[in-house]
C-alpha cells in the first residue's frame, strides 16, 4: 500500500501561512511579567511550555520587537500567570501595543524576587531565567521554577482562531 497526499493546496512557507496553521491549534494563555528599570513589564504568552520536571523548567516566547523584551532581555526572574476564561481582558491589555498594562484596570502585587505577581489568576510561578536562546525574531526564554500558587480559581483562557475564548462544555 502507497500513501499519497493532494498537496494541490500547499503554499510556500511563510509568516502568513504560519499564523494560518496555528490559529487551528488552540493553546493556552498565560501572561509573563518581569520588573523592568522603569517599572513593571508584561505580556500575554501562547507559547508556554513544561520543559523539565527535575528540574522544576519552563519555556515560553517573546518577541525581540516587543516593548517588554528589553527587561526580559536583562531580568534573572520572571512572573508565568495562567489565565483563566473570565480573564479575556486582561489577555488582551497584555497583547495590546501601548496599553497600560499595570494600570488601575490590573490588579497586582510585589511577588518573590521583585516580580509583579497578578491577582486572581488561577495559577502563577516565579522563574529564574536559565538560558535565552535566538529564534528568528523571538527569543526563546528556558527558567527554573522557584515558587508559585496553583490554587486560584477558574476553567482556564485558550487563544484559537484568533480569539480569546473558555474551553466548551
Amino acid at each position: 500500500m502507497t500513501a499519497t497526499s493532494d498537496l494541490g493546496a500547499a503554499r510556500p512557507a511563510s509568516p502568513d501561512l504560519l499564523r494560518s496553521v496555528f490559529r487551528r491549534h488552540p493553546a493556552g494563555v498565560a501572561v509573563v511579567t518581569a520588573r523592568g528599570r522603569s517599572g513593571p513589564v508584561g505580556f500575554t504568552a501562547t507559547s508556554l511550555a513544561s520543559v523539565s520536571a527535575e528540574p522544576p523548567m519552563l519555556s515560553f516566547g517573546v518577541s525581540t520587537g516587543g516593548s517588554s523584551w528589553p527587561a526580559i532581555a536583562e531580568t534573572e526572574h520572571v512572573g508565568v500567570h495562567l489565565l483563566g476564561e473570565h480573564q479575556q481582558d486582561l489577555a488582551a491589555t497584555f497583547a495590546r501595543r501601548g496599553a497600560d498594562r499595570f494600570g488601575p484596570g490590573t490588579a497586582w502585587r510585589e511577588g518573590p524576587e521583585g516580580v509583579p505577581v497578578l491577582d486572581g489568576v488561577p495559577a502563577w510561578m516565579v522563574c529564574r531565567v536559565t538560558a535565552r536562546v535566538p529564534a528568528g525574531d523571538h527569543r526563546i526564554v528556558v527558567a527554573e521554577v522557584l515558587a508559585g500558587d496553583p490554587t486560584g480559581h477558574g476553567r482556564p483562557l485558550v487563544y484559537h482562531q484568533g480569539r480569546f475564548s473558555g474551553l466548551p462544555d
